[in-house]
């Protein structure tokens, strides 16, 4: 007999980046995230940062002798290309007000979609992260 699935929410997502204290800037300075807490995973040896904005929250990783990000993995159309989890997305109300704010904020737009079926962009953290925006049309 299969077992009912148990209830679970989103706790959060998380990226690797080479410089912790930049990354937790360009999250707050950016996307309006603010630092909730720092700690040390001893068995990965990793300086951590949970970040914060609402309900959401962004767990980065500084893992001492990580490799950097492929290029290929900077964007999207070929990110899909390769095995793995490839992004979180968060939803905005209206994209073209979305992307003139954090242009304004010096982000890195990767890649913008705009279909029938809604719009989307694609950001790039200060490692290279892919970070989806969807505004659904209903």
């Amino acid at each position: 007999m299969q077992l009912p699935t148990p209830e679970f929410t989103f706790h959060h997502g998380g990226v690797s980046v080479p410089n912790l204290d930049e990354a937790i800037r360009w999250y707050a300075e950016v996307l309006g995230f603010e630092l909730e807490r720092r700690f040390h995973i001893n068995a990965a040896n990793a300086d951590v940062a949970m970040v914060k904005r609402g309900a959401l929250r962004f767990e980065i990783f500084a893992v001492h002798g990580a490799l950097p990000l492929p290029d290929d993995r900077r964007y999207p159309p070929s990110d899909i290309k390769t095995h793995g989890n490839k992004h979180v997305a968060f939803r905005v109300n209206d994209l073209e007000e979305f992307l003139r704010a954090v242009q304004s904020r010096g982000a890195d737009i990767a890649f913008v979609v705009r279909e029938k079926f809604g719009k989307g962009c694609f950001l790039r953290d200060c490692a290279g992260n892919l970070i989806e925006f969807v505004e659904e049309n209903n």
